[in-house]
């Protein structure tokens, strides 16, 4: 890992993260981006850092993601910080047990609910799924999985009003989802168990 390799990957984990149309799958984290580019660039010496600390594509890209989830469009200078090394230690540690968090985090949500769709309803404000995601009452890997297996993002952008916070959530859900590797029949099963106590 050099460098350039470096800041080619974080450009785009972070186009994937802000931009709608980028795909970081689909281009398999390429973009436009030249060696030029980067030796004209000012903060280059951090991407070198960095990429000595992660050496790794895969690790690195799991470091990048983890801070794009956590923190609001990272600078590359943050990524040097304890905090982004932490944020990477704690999303890799839901990744690790991402069935028992999944159960858990449902059974937060659900349990004391007689209407399971009363999470998901909203007549404009925030339903109580996402309070309790903003809140980080449940990990955001659950209203992710959750999201793939029920669809409701589409029903929220439609029906929330807010235009300040909600759109960057929702985009954030939307691009991290393609991150968390998941079974969908385990995780239905597991959402069955819960919703059928």
């Amino acid at each position: 890992m050099t460098g350039f390799d470096a800041y080619q990957l974080y450009s785009a984990v972070k186009l994937h993260f802000t931009r709608p149309a980028y795909d970081f799958h689909k281009y398999n984290g390429k973009s436009s981006l030249t060696l030029n580019n980067f030796e004209n660039r000012k903060d280059k010496y951090h991407f070198y850092k960095l990429s000595r600390r992660y050496s790794d594509r895969e690790t690195m890209i799991s470091f990048l993601v983890s801070n794009f989830v956590e923190l609001d469009k990272p600078w590359i200078g943050t990524l040097l910080l304890n905090e982004a090394e932490e944020n990477y230690f704690k999303r890799t540690k839901v990744l690790q047990s991402l069935a028992y968090t999944f159960e858990n985090d449902c059974k937060n949500v659900f349990e004391d609910v007689d209407n399971p769709n009363d999470v998901l309803k909203t007549d404009g404000d925030y339903p109580i799924l996402l309070k309790r995601s903003l809140h980080k009452d449940i990990q955001i890997e659950t209203i992710c999985i959750l999201d793939k297996l029920l669809n409701f993002t589409k029903m929220w952008n439609k029906k929330i009003i807010d235009s300040i916070r909600w759109p960057d959530y929702s985009l954030k859900i939307n691009k991290y989802a393609s991150f968390i590797p998941f079974n969908s029949v385990k995780y239905k099963l597991i959402l069955k168990k819960i919703l059928n106590r």
